[in-house]
């Protein structure tokens, strides 16, 4: 049960409502929070990871300020073509069956096993719930029945659509027009529609389809959207707070998703939907099509640490693209490097009390960034002023950092990983250059640079921060 203290005070983007709002839990103290999981036919990217972060830096900060948080995430193992339009081919987890040639649910299990880890490297805490959709058949199949006894679905020869020109409401979230929506897409419509907008509830499976299962209308598989409903709504309830995903679910996927929720229920479903940007590479999207997909466990080998990504992915607003590079990775890594330092030189066990000033002061600042619209890139610059706060005693930056890193999640009393391939000493010239310049003292980043010269590393300064390389032929 929620806790008798009164939380801070949130404002959150609604994507619906196009402007902040105030969280006013369903339950008061209680959060509700439904996010869209991994489709597991392949690994996922840090592209993907930045959704997963996103949502687990909503549930961590809303934690940090005394709410208790139900949060749900669920996993797509029935896998689906990326647009509806047709049912022509096989699904994702069947593509991915057949290419490696595996059972289509020994593929599910693999790759959600490898999501799973690569989210525990960035400290993605695990989901009060992680339900998979194809344990979700049968609640999938009952909300389609309601649907069609409601006059707001149709069956054609085994597949049920809904019918969008029942449902005014539709385009509420995207904006996206009936009339306009599906039509002229590189695929060819089904001749069985009523309207180019009608998406597919169920679908039914031809006889020699790998995943499908028995129904009403005969053997088939859930369509795309379904599956989010039923689970949503199972375990948070046909009223719940918070509905995250990233912004290229925001249609078809979500605008589905309301339809059918508040089509059967017969009111709205979430009260907030929050949609986190693209983490871009070189400022395209990244993506498996284009083939520059990197992921998370992949980092080591370029040089940087898991948690490097997790400070990156602070750096930026969840509303806002973010492009990944070797000069933002590199300024990131010597970011995490800076607060670990300022920890470690505190004493261990001292007990600090976040109440009494200054400390009480840069912490109610921290609140106040993240308590509007996850301000965490303003949050992680309050951690960086406590870092060199010269009217604060050591125990104190490491208390006052500790309690940030409830919200931050970059294991900040975990001991300094050594920077990859520099050699002894690079890595605190380095940091002390990096200070340097971000006071404009010119004269020591200019010396430093050549300590680090003799030391064999070259260094480039760039708008995201120095960039440094060793020279070739030197060893570490």
């Amino acid at each position: 049960m929620p806790s008798d203290a009164s939380p801070n005070p949130v404002r959150l983007f609604n994507s619906l409502s196009r402007q902040l709002e105030t969280l006013e839990p369903v339950t008061p103290g209680l959060v509700t929070i439904y996010t869209c999981g991994s489709t597991v036919y392949r690994y996922a990217h840090i592209g993907n990871l930045r959704t997963y972060l996103f949502g687990d830096l909503l549930r961590r900060t809303l934690a940090y300020l005394g709410y208790e948080v139900r949060y749900v995430k669920n996993v797509t193992d029935v896998g689906h073509m990326r647009d509806d339009q047709t049912d022509g081919g096989e699904d994702r987890m069947v593509l991915a069956a057949l290419a490696e040639g595996k059972d289509p649910m020994d593929i599910a299990a693999f790759y959600t096993d490898a999501w799973l880890t690569d989210e525990a490297l960035i400290n993605i805490t695990p989901p009060d719930v992680l339900p998979r959709a194809t344990d979700h058949i049968a609640e999938m199949i009952a909300i389609t029945q309601t649907l069609l006894d409601k006059g707001l679905a149709y069956e054609v020869d085994g597949t049920v659509y809904f019918d969008v020109g029942a449902f005014p409401d539709y385009g509420r979230l995207s904006g996206h027009k009936v009339e306009h929506t599906r039509a002229g897409t590189r695929v060819e419509v089904e001749s069985d529609k009523r309207n180019l907008a009608d998406f597919a509830l169920w679908k039914r499976a031809d006889s020699g389809r790998l995943m499908k299962w028995p129904s009403p209308w005969g053997e088939g598989f859930p369509g795309w959207h379904i599956e989010c409903s039923a689970m949503s709504m199972k375990y948070l309830g046909d009223r719940f707070d918070i509905h995250t995903g990233g912004i290229d679910l925001k249609f078809p996927h979500h605008e589905d998703e309301i339809a059918q929720s508040e089509g059967a229920v017969g009111h709205p479903v979430v009260s907030l939907w929050l949609h986190g940007e693209f983490l871009t590479l070189g400022e395209a999207k990244m993506a498996k099509s284009a083939g520059n997909i990197i992921r998370v466990s992949e980092l080591p080998a370029k040089g940087f640490q898991p948690l490097d990504f997790r400070y990156l992915g602070l750096t930026a607003h969840y509303r806002s693209k973010l492009d990944f590079t070797e000069a933002a990775m590199h300024a990131a890594a010597s970011g995490l490097r800076r607060l670990r330092r300022a920890v470690a030189a505190g004493a261990a066990d001292r007990q600090v009390s976040l109440a009494d000033n200054p400390v009480a002061g840069y912490r109610s600042r921290f609140v106040s960034a993240i308590s509007e619209d996850l301000g965490l890139p303003a949050a992680l610059a309050v951690a960086h002023e406590v870092a060199g706060a010269s009217d604060l005693e050591p125990d104190q930056r490491r208390g006052l950092l500790l309690d940030f890193d409830k919200v931050l999640g970059l294991d900040l009393d975990a001991p300094d990983a050594p920077t990859a391939d520099l050699p002894a000493g690079a890595a605190d010239l380095l940091e002390r250059r990096a200070a340097a310049r971000a006071a404009g003292d010119w004269a020591v980043s200019d010396a430093l640079r050549t300590e680090l010269e003799t030391l064999g590393v070259e260094v480039r300064d760039t708008p995201e921060g120095q960039v440094p390389s060793v020279r070739p032929g030197r060893q570490p």
